[in-house]
């Protein structure tokens, strides 16, 4: 059991000490991981927040379309350079850390890159060459490679003792660890000899040759590039046939970085089938990989207040005042006697202005809105239980693994109060109310 995860019962999950892993300084990365739309940016950016005002000085970098990161830290716009938070961690009070953001520009991470590896002739070259240009700006696999580049230049640099990394919004949260490789593949010795292989044999033979070499590659690079296809490809290989080695190597470095001791992943998921599937696929493959898994961050747990009313018990409560007659039986049979007494006819009474007003003793408007209530809070309980079933078949597949769980907002986060009440969450790791 790694440390900062306190163990809480045979019958629970392990409860992963937030606090613990964010104040150790040998903790040097934080991956969160998991896949799209469980709110790994905004638990990344909480650690980065909470970290910071706990001393330490960190680096968050995200890959998040929405810029909702920029938002949140008041900062008007993010981009490929780390910039200062200025009103996280500052101050003795706050214990002395610094905040810092980026969002990664996958195409000017690229382009820095050719910048570094070659002269100053060769990388306008390569930079206005149409096949790099579509490489460069989309390609399948290219978000994950550059979060990887720029992750590796991130600790190299030594300007923060915590890093922090959003991954991409993929598809499947494996292609953080699938795609570099991928593209470490695509760009390695093989495909420049398959490229570089008409020019070395020449004539015909050659391209009979290329397009044997090619045939499963072309049809979609055509697409993308036009005519000009073949030109443009050889061109770019050209420029760049010294730096094609290059990717491969920082791709392994960096991969064996994510495998060393001071860097932890955590799995984000919210309490739904789809999500704690991924989830479990990911703390497998993390193992099979050998990288160090902190836990799992459950987020959006929904709790209630009066956990003790059960679903069925509010039902039922709820179709009894609908009903009407059932919960207060002896007032309607006193109705009824009131009713046979001739005294009591309204009919007999002299009318006034005030026949028609309500009662103001009448409670059935109480009543129904009561009755919406408890089928409300019904609905509530059974989606709990519903999480609660499907975080259990995760915990049973994986009982190592350390959990914290994160209770669901009433709204976005959007500022930097909400993302501290999300790292205050975070650190006590069971939902308020639970």
């Amino acid at each position: 059991m790694s440390e900062g995860v306190d163990t809480v019962g045979l019958d629970t999950p392990p409860k992963l000490a937030v606090d613990g892993l964010l104040d150790d300084p040998q903790t040097r990365i934080i991956v969160c991981c998991g896949a799209g739309g469980v709110g790994k940016t905004t638990t990344a950016a909480a650690l980065g927040v909470r970290a910071a005002e706990r001393g330490r000085k960190a680096v968050v970098l995200t890959i998040d379309p929405a810029r909702r990161l920029a938002q949140s830290m008041g900062i008007d716009s993010l981009d490929n350079t780390p910039r200062k938070v200025a009103t996280v961690g500052t101050g003795a009070a706050a214990g002395g850390g610094e905040l810092h953001a980026m969002m990664l520009d996958m195409k000017r991470t690229f382009d820095e890159i050719v910048e570094a590896h070659a002269d100053a002739e060769r990388a306008r070259a390569i930079l206005a060459n149409p096949f790099y240009q579509s490489l460069s700006a989309g390609f399948a696999g290219t978000q994950e490679y550059m979060a990887m580049e720029k992750l590796g230049q991130l600790r190299a640099r030594d300007d923060w003792d915590l890093i922090i990394v959003d991954t991409p919004p993929s598809r499947s949260a494996l292609d953080f660890l699938d795609a570099p490789k991928r593209l470490g593949s695509f760009l390695d010795g093989k495909f420049i000899r398959v490229l570089m292989a008409p020019a070395k044999v020449g004539g015909r033979a050659g391209m009979k040759f290329l397009n044997v070499g090619m045939s499963m590659m072309t049809g979609t690079l055509s697409k993308l590039m036009g005519a000009s296809l073949l030109k443009d490809v050889q061109t770019f290989v050209a420029a760049m046939d010294t730096m094609f080695g290059g990717f491969r190597t920082r791709a392994d470095a960096t991969f064996r970085l994510l495998q060393a001791p001071g860097t932890a992943f955590l799995v984000v998921a919210a309490p739904e089938p789809d999500a704690l599937r991924e989830a479990a696929y990911f703390v497998e493959r993390l193992a099979a990989e050998r990288m160090p898994l902190a836990g799992l961050v459950l987020n959006r747990v929904h709790t209630s207040g009066a956990g003790q009313l059960s679903a069925e018990r509010a039902l039922a409560a709820a179709e009894n005042l609908e009903e009407g007659g059932i919960v207060d039986q002896e007032a309607g049979k006193a109705g009824l006697r009131d009713a046979a007494d001739p005294a009591s006819d309204p009919s007999s009474a002299p009318s006034s202005d005030h026949d028609h007003d309500p009662d103001p003793d009448d409670s059935s408007d109480v009543d129904e809105i009561t009755a919406g209530l408890l089928r409300l809070h019904a609905e509530r309980m059974q989606v709990i239980a519903r999480e609660q079933r499907t975080r259990d078949r995760f915990t049973s597949l994986h009982p190592e693994v350390a959990v914290a769980e994160v209770a669901a907002l009433p709204g976005d986060v959007h500022d930097l109060a909400g993302l501290r009440a999300i790292g205050e969450r975070l650190a006590a790791g069971v939902p308020a109310g639970a």
